[in-house]
């Protein structure tokens, strides 16, 4: 029994692995995804530009003078006109809004200042113009209490907050939120993508040879079960193979990639300080041929692109991510829920004859899935550590992507191991449930298949 499941685990391995596809997919992701995030970037960047809004201050409150511009919105004050000239005058330079504060406005309760824009306002827009106005008015009621300038800009100065997180055993790192959800966000989004990528090749695979009759001729010397766990480990070695040789080339793109974004910047910002430095009672300073030269070699020398890569992710390193757990949970949740996943997309594969029909019954195979991947950014992500969160990282169903955002953030030993283990058992009763399907379905033809005959399916005996 052991030497046929091996046999269709080798053949399904060694058919998706020696296709062109295969070859060229997995070369070419690392280098794509490098080059994505580059122009991703780029475009960010060049999209982040100043908007002008219009401020037409008839409150006599001196409003329009205390609004604090941003790199996002820049506050022009108008005079003179009524309030449709100056209407007239946003639209005509073209301007992204128009703010207006009418005469008698108090400034306890600043009632009826209206903003004007061109077509549908953003929310972000909106949101910014009121936290604006918001710290404006404060400053006016705090000014007319009696407090100066000096004591205003104290009582706004931010305070910096430096994140330590402590362990269980008492260590202390530094903690980046930022980073930390960073990771936990591509997790989730790898284990998502791959059980779904994964999945559907062993239900289309299991509907090609189905369709094609080649299954009455594995079944004369398989058994079902064999057939069925052989095809999924197969496709799941493909999938391991496959995260190895990405992870080992994405390293590598990022080698070359990161370094040269970095020294691109480098040379601007090592030009604007040498030009803006000057010396006592001189001239500012000259960045000189020499300079220029050395800094290029340095920007071609390899160990230097080799020193930028390495202090970026010694920076990773620094921080309290349990990098080690990530990567077995990764693993083991990613074998986990591709194994519970796939053995239901076999399942559906055995049990349908037309594609078009496996719709009907991956909806609600694949939903625990997408809810987990909905919640997960918008619960697990913000509380980790929560009910939710728990609960969803236990369900063998939702676990494989609610545990991998969890990590990051750190995840007490007696929840993983109890999360593992009802994963092996969900997956154990997937199995079994998708090989009483897979056994009957794989040879029915030509018959429409509803829940109830499946439900039937299962209990046949033999």
């Amino acid at each position: 029994m052991a030497s046929k499941f091996l046999l269709v685990a080798q053949r399904e391995y060694l058919t998706r692995v020696r296709k062109r596809a295969f070859i060229m997919l997995t070369l070419l992701v690392p280098v794509l995804i490098a080059v994505f995030g580059v122009f991703v970037g780029k475009i960010i960047q060049s999209d982040e530009t100043t908007e002008i809004i219009n401020v037409r201050d008839d409150s006599g409150l001196g409003i329009a003078g205390r609004l604090v511009s941003t790199p996002q919105l820049q506050f022009q004050p108008v005079a003179g006109g009524t309030l449709a000239s100056a209407k007239t005058d946003f639209q005509r330079q073209k301007h992204a809004g128009l703010l207006y504060l009418p005469a008698g406005l108090d400034e306890k309760d600043p009632q009826g200042v209206q903003f004007f824009g061109k077509g549908n306002i953003s929310l972000s827009k909106e949101n910014r113009v009121q936290s604006a106005l918001t710290d404006a008015f404060a400053e006016l009621k705090m000014q007319k209490s009696g407090l100066t300038q000096a004591q205003l800009d104290q009582l706004r100065a931010k305070v910096p907050l430096n994140s330590i997180s402590v362990d269980e055993s008492g260590a202390e790192k530094d903690s980046n939120s930022g980073v930390t959800t960073s990771v936990a966000s591509g997790l989730a989004v790898l284990i998502y993508f791959f059980i779904f990528l994964y999945g559907v090749q062993i239900m289309r695979g299991v509907g090609e040879e189905k369709s094609s009759r080649i299954m009455e001729v594995m079944l004369s010397s398989v058994k079902p079960f064999d057939l069925m766990m052989g095809k999924i480990v197969g496709v799941a070695a493909v999938g391991l193979t496959q995260f190895l040789l990405w992870g080992i080339l994405s390293y590598g793109a990022t080698a070359v990639v990161l370094p040269m974004v970095m020294d691109r910047d480098q040379p601007a910002k090592t030009s604007v300080a040498a030009t803006t430095s000057a010396t006592p009672g001189g001239p500012a300073a000259q960045p000189s041929l020499a300079d220029n030269a050395a800094a290029s070699a340095d920007q071609m020398n390899p160990a230097k692109r080799a020193n930028a890569v390495g202090g970026v992710f010694g920076k990773i390193k620094e921080l309290n991510i349990p990098i080690g757990t990530i990567i077995f949970g990764f693993i083991v949740y990613f074998l986990g829920g591709y194994l519970l996943y796939g053995a239901l997309f076999g399942a559906v594969g055995a049990a349908v004859d037309d594609q078009t029909d496996t719709q009907q019954f991956m909806f609600p195979i694949t939903m625990p899935l997408i809810l987990s991947y909905i919640i997960g950014f918008a619960v697990i992500v913000r509380n980790p550590d929560g009910p939710v969160a728990f609960w969803m990282s236990m369900i063998p169903f939702t676990s494989p992507i609610a545990m991998v955002i969890r990590l990051p953030f750190g995840v007490p030993a007696w929840q993983l191991a109890l999360s593992i283990f009802l994963l092996i058992l969900g997956f154990i009763g997937t199995v079994w449930v998708a090989a009483r399907i897979y056994r009957v379905g794989i040879l029915m033809y030509g018959k429409k298949v509803t829940y109830k005959e499946l439900g039937k399916w299962m209990f046949y005996k033999g």
